[in-house]
């Protein structure tokens, strides 16, 4: 009996150590070689680094969060203002594309178009002797955060682990082997930088030092430390002038520190050299084992908080490869759920408190000169990087953007003056780690006006899903600049005498009536970003008591916006005018933003809208660019139409280069636009939420687009807005079987349930009457839309819920369950 509990208790481990190691890891076997993409990221927010898991010659490619080229500087055109007149004129006389050169001259920034972010450079380890190996295993586990590399050579089996610890500022590196003696490699450094210096120090450390590099006429201020320290057991260590051998280690841990002298977005004076060694300090000495536990647990606080279960099939056995291969012709729905954690992974290592926000890349970038400069375009890719914030319980991690929103509202104030001859603040299309707020790349992109706006939005948002009062004091400023640019900036349109942004555009696109110029007043999405900042500031002044001659003044210019419109193509229009191609398959469909982010589009009090909606995303179809796909997930979960969200996940989840004309996944995952863009993974996690809950207009909708392939499944530790919790949520053949609510704040919890259910202590459920008496979810009446006379519009057809209100008590749980 005693043999027989013996075996079983192994096997029970076993199986624990196998669901452990498969379901929330990305495993291959076989090397990167060569290909970035196919590396593994690893970050702690500040440092990030990619492992490639090559065998005899291993890159570990480094990324610091302040690595940027230029220095602070300012973009602003101090000739728009003078020409602004005219190039309204030009507009509102259908001359689009005169106005479009005019702007150009006057408008685009005529120094720098924005700074780049910069890789640091690469450190190499080479292991002679190991061109050969069997048995290959690499993955990323991102439970814990950690990569590891398993092979054996002459019958030693080599293990290396790394990680960006996010206890201490550096990363670690641990070299084993299962024989003792057997850990030999030569460590060195490369950086494709042109000022750089690579040397060993007295003490035995490998030292990268530089500049990063002048770019578009704003010189370099930027000046970085990177420090490798190897900590052997056993063995020699020897040096050359610019590299470390290891010869003969039973293992050895390398640590890195990389530092700059940036302190903010004004000051870089810090000192790079002793700030690496004071990190690099810190860190070494420390056992492995220690720095390991002090990690998981550091990074753990944040992962652990959300689980997601959607059931598991055989193909979850296969290598992360093979089931991106696979999966848009497979039922693997753990891989979704696997896909979902690592969009939270990569914000926890990307995003931390008191770093950078996320650019393009996140954090990980092997170029001098990447796509797009890597910057934060904040014409939705910034925006969407954070969507997940809040609502995966990751709200800390919001903090770098939010702080970049705040730090905007004060470059952007000059802006507005010189540009515009506007109070407030207000940024273009782009910006970067200078917080420069001009209009780039040319009018057809770059004049748009909407940046300022729609960042602030994630300000007001924070505040909705914490409650934090204080916060929203300290960010009020901000929200009120936002409004007074565009009490300044409006004009009253000539034709209809609605009030319109004159110039702006709907980002990215152009209508054949235009001549293909971008540039229009009144455009849809401009006019729905104007309506939240106009909303948001009236309700943040009132609950904070404060302008009320402003609130009057924001009240009746809202009612002089533009409403929407609904073409003769039963679609959301995205110009004033009905001049929408029902054939146009372009990647934006800005116009959408008042379906989501924003709520001004609801299924239950703006049908028209919201069947146009759905109309407009069918006539640009479902192929596109990756991060496109992302936003295109979230569309549909809000039209409640759960199996095509899930036909756009499998079209994300699809290897790059299948998807005729789009976009795709590569082999780590990471989403490809193409090149890699890194908002797509976190549109995507953002979208399955919304498929799962929602809380943006007036009411939690649980499973309000659950797919047909999902039917059983659970999720735990979400947010939503109104301080509440989702602390479990069960659904058994696509009926809510069971739930539990915590509520930080207190106040009504209105729920809107796919199916009857009741209080645990089996009393039935209040149905809900009226408008919620939550003022966390209070919802701005949107104007009625004006409908084409060719239009046939009809409401779409809903399916039943149950709309309830439990009255909750700050800091209790209410659990909840079928009848």
């Amino acid at each position: 009996m005693r043999k027989i509990f013996i075996i079983a208790l192994l096997l029970v481990q076993c199986l624990d150590y196998a669901q452990e190691n498969n379901s929330l890891k990305l495993w291959y076997n076989q090397p990167s070689a060569s290909t970035w993409e196919n590396a593994l990221p690893i970050g702690n927010g500040f440092l990030g680094a990619m492992v490639y898991g090559n065998v005899a010659h291993e890159i570990i490619q480094l990324n610091e969060n302040t690595v940027w080229s230029g220095g602070p500087n300012r973009n602003d055109n101090p000739a728009a203002f003078a020409a602004l007149p005219k190039i309204q004129k030009l507009i509102f006389e259908g001359k689009h594309k005169e106005a479009e050169k005019l702007a150009n001259e006057a408008f685009i920034s005529k120094k720098s178009h924005g700074q780049t972010f910069q890789t640091v450079g690469n450190l190499n380890l080479t292991f002679e002797g190991q061109e050969n190996c069997s048995n290959y295993r690499r993955e990323l586990d991102i439970e814990k955060a950690i990569t590891k590399t398993t092979y054996v050579v002459y019958g030693i089996t080599y293990t290396r682990e790394a990680f960006v610890s996010f206890a201490d500022r550096v990363i670690v590196i641990h070299l084993t082997a299962s024989k003792k003696g057997s850990i030999s490699f030569t460590a060195d450094y490369t950086s494709p930088h042109k000022i750089k210096n690579f040397k060993v120090s007295n003490s035995k450390d490998l030292e990268i030092s530089g500049s990063t590099s002048d770019h578009e006429g704003v010189a370099s201020l930027i000046k970085f430390k990177g420090i490798t320290r190897i900590q052997l057991n056993k063995g020699k260590l020897e040096q050359t002038e610019n590299s470390l051998t290891v010869k003969g280690a039973n293992s050895a841990i390398l640590f890195i520190s990389i530092a700059t002298n940036f302190n903010n977005y004004q000051d870089v004076s810090g000192n790079e050299n002793q700030r690496a060694l004071d990190y690099l300090n810190k860190a070494s000495g420390k056992s492995y084992e220690s720095l390991k536990k002090a990690h998981i647990v550091g990074y753990q606080k944040y992962f652990n908080r959300v689980k997601l279960d959607l059931g598991t099939t055989q193909e979850a056995n296969l290598p992360t490869d093979e089931r991106l291969k696979n999966f848009r012709n497979t039922n693997d729905p753990q891989f979704v759920a696997l896909y979902y954690q690592y969009g939270r992974y990569l914000l926890i290592s990307s995003s931390q408190p008191g770093g950078q926000p996320a650019n393009l890349q996140g954090i990980w970038n092997n170029n001098l000169n990447p796509a797009w400069d890597s910057k934060y375009t904040i014409n939705i890719n910034a925006e969407m990087n954070y969507w997940p914030a809040e609502k995966t319980n990751l709200s800390e991690l919001h903090a770098p953007f939010l702080q970049m929103v705040k730090d905007l509202s004060e470059t952007g104030k000059e802006t507005a003056k010189r540009m515009y001859g506007a109070r407030g603040w207000m940024a273009h299309h782009n910006t970067d780690i200078w917080r420069t707020t001009g209009a780039v790349d040319g009018a057809f992109w770059g004049l748009w006006t909407a940046g300022g706006g729609w960042t602030s939005q994630h300000l007001w948002e924070h505040y909705l899903y914490t409650g934090d009062k204080e916060f929203l004091a300290s960010i009020y400023p901000a929200l009120k600049g936002a409004a007074l640019f565009y009490v300044d900036f409006l004009v009253k349109h000539p034709k209809y005498n609605w009030l319109v942004v004159n110039p702006g555009n709907s980002p990215e696109n152009a209508p054949q009536a235009h001549n293909g110029s971008s540039l229009d007043a009144g455009t849809t999405m401009d006019t729905q970003i104007v309506s939240d900042v106009f909303n948001t500031t009236i309700r943040a002044a009132q609950i904070l008591n404060e302008d009320f001659t402003l609130i009057d003044t924001l009240k009746q210019m809202r009612s002089q916006l533009a409403p929407m419109h609904i073409g003769k193509y039963n679609q959301l229009q995205e110009w004033l005018d009905d001049i929408d191609d029902p054939k146009d398959n372009h990647r934006h469909v800005s116009h959408l933003y008042g379906l989501f982010p924003s709520n001004q589009i609801s299924a239950y009090k703006t049908p028209e809208l919201f069947a146009a909606s759905k109309n407009t995303l069918l006539q640009r179809g479902d192929v596109s660019t990756g991060w496109s796909m992302g936003w295109k997930i979230n569309w549909w979960a809000k039209l409640q139409d759960g199996n095509h969200a899930y036909s756009l996940i499998k079209n994300q989840l699809t290897p790059l280069g299948v998807n005729k004309g789009g976009g795709g996944t590569y082999n780590n995952l990471f989403d490809a636009h193409p090149p890699f863009q890194i908002d797509g993974n976190f549109g995507c996690t953002s979208g399955i939420t919304e498929m799962l809950v929602q809380s943006s207009d007036g009411a939690i909708h649980l499973l309000p687009a659950l797919p047909d392939v999902w039917k059983n499944g659970s999720i735990s530790g979400i947010r939503v807005r109104g301080g509440f919790e989702i602390v479990s949520m069960e659904w058994k053949a696509g009926k809510l079987i069971n739930i539990a609510v915590k509520s930080a704040l207190g106040g009504n919890l209105r729920l809107r349930l796919p199916n009857t259910m009741k209080e645990k202590s089996g009393a039935d459920l209040v149905i809900a009457k009226g408008e919620n008496p939550n003022p966390f979810y209070f919802v701005n009446e949107t104007a009625e839309p004006i409908i084409s006379k060719e239009s046939n519009i009809k409401a779409l057809e809903l399916r039943p819920t149950i709309l309830v209100d439990i009255n909750t008590v700050k800091g209790k749980t209410y659990t909840f369950e079928t009848k």
